[in-house]
């Protein structure tokens, strides 16, 4: 993926996680946090420069897009969460939606090597049944035609979670008990 399905995903838990009494500014500011959540399992590129090659439990699409990494990335979210007095319940459910989505996401594209969902358990790389998500060209083939035919794809095919996310909501009014 381009990375713009997992960013509007991000944005549309942000909206649900906040509801509609948030100001403007910190709309923004969760956005942007639930954003870099939705897109960390992929920080797994650095595997490229170091030689990790791309099947390696720590390779790209590997250990860090399983389940038990989602959790356990999940809980220590929370737990910072909860200590800066958020929601618990509310933050654990819009957490690990997201960083559960970003494997489930991946697995629908049609290329690369799958991935390792089931990770410690099973170094297996995983694709859905269907693939209906064009796998984006990594690095500067991003700048190709390819490249920008997985952006529009993306951006149509995402567009419900940007609504979601940046739709404007009226204010709820809150009866005054004078």
């Amino acid at each position: 993926m381009a990375s713009i399905g997992h960013v509007a995903v991000g944005m549309a838990a942000a909206r649900a996680w906040v509801g509609n009494d948030a100001s403007r500014a910190r709309l923004v500011r969760v956005m942007l946090a639930f954003s870099a959540l939705s897109m960390l399992p992929d920080a797994d590129v650095i595997a490229f420069p170091l030689g990790i090659p791309y099947s390696a439990p720590w390779g790209h699409r590997g250990a860090t897009h399983s389940f038990v990494f989602a959790l356990w990335l999940t809980a220590v979210i929370v737990a910072i969460a909860r200590r800066a007095g958020a929601p618990p319940l509310r933050t654990f459910v819009c957490v690990a939606l997201v960083a559960v989505s970003h494997g489930l996401l991946d697995i629908l594209t049609d290329g690369g090597l799958g991935c390792a969902l089931l990770w410690p358990f099973s170094n297996a790389r995983i694709f859905a049944p269907v693939t209906p998500i064009p796998v984006a060209p990594i690095g500067a083939y991003m700048f190709s035609g390819r490249g920008l035919y997985v952006v529009m794809f993306e951006l149509l095919f995402f567009a419900p979670f940007f609504l979601y996310a940046t739709f404007p909501r009226k204010k709820r009014l809150v009866e005054s008990t004078r």
